[in-house]
């Protein structure tokens, strides 16, 4: 056998040697392992991404719980902006309280401490008182109902006459005047139970009472005695 012979042979035997050491330090005794995708490319796969990678403690808040919060932010600032309103005790139809209602501007009732009362009386129609009553302080007031007059020493006070009744509220202004006629007898003597009275109360339907003056003669009444709720014109208290 040749030198080269021999040499060829080693070459050939050698290789297979290295081969089956490789194969041996790969494998560890379980076979070839798979060393799959890359690093990068296994990172890009799983199915949380780079999200369910990050750790918790960076910024105190995972993926899901960083969604949260930013839902929460906005409900949050929502929900205060309403209650800071409310707070402020308004709505948004302007509700100061007001609200346009009669109810919430009521004036005070008009009385013998905010008024002056005067008794006339008068030619036409016959047999007729006018009571004038005027607005002394300086605001507003109702003149409510009509007045609850007695005169003399009368057991009783006088029936309204219910088809005077007004369709809204004597109001008067500083200065203003209501009115209420008075029929006193019947003018063709058809009256009974007559007297003459010289002195006379008039009470409010909101309290207090003022005694107004009648004239020195005195007036004659008797059980034609009506008088009429409060009105806003003169023109309407004698019209009875």
């Amino acid at each position: 056998m040749s030198a080269r012979t021999v040499r060829t042979r080693l070459l050939a035997a050698s290789t297979v040697a290295l081969a089956a050491l490789a194969l041996t330090a790969c494998d560890n005794g379980k076979g070839v392992r798979d060393e799959g995708p890359s690093a990068a490319s296994e990172s890009s796969a799983a199915p949380g991404g780079s999200t369910t990678a990050k750790p918790a403690g960076d910024n105190g808040t995972t993926a899901g719980g960083s969604a949260e919060g930013s839902a929460a932010t906005p409900a949050k600032g929502s929900t205060n902006g309403s209650s800071g309103k409310a707070g402020d005790g308004k709505s948004a139809g302007g509700g100061t309280g007001t609200g346009g209602g009669a109810g919430s501007s009521r004036n005070a009732a008009c009385n013998g401490a905010n008024t002056r009362t005067t008794a006339t009386e008068v030619s036409r129609p016959l047999d007729h008182l006018l009571l004038t009553v005027t607005n002394t302080g300086s605001r507003n007031c109702d003149l409510t109902g009509y007045p609850i007059a007695r005169f003399g020493e009368a057991q009783s006070v006088p029936p309204v006459a219910e088809e005077t009744h007004p369709q809204a509220v004597v109001t008067l202004a500083p200065g203003e005047s209501g009115y209420a006629g008075v029929l006193l007898s019947a003018g063709d003597g058809s009256g009974g139970n007559g007297y003459t009275a010289k002195t006379l109360v008039v009470g409010f339907a909101k309290g207090a009472t003022s005694t107004p003056a009648l004239p020195a003669k005195g007036v004659h009444v008797d059980d034609r005695l009506t008088v009429t709720y409060w009105q806003q014109s003169l023109d309407d208290a004698l019209s009875y």
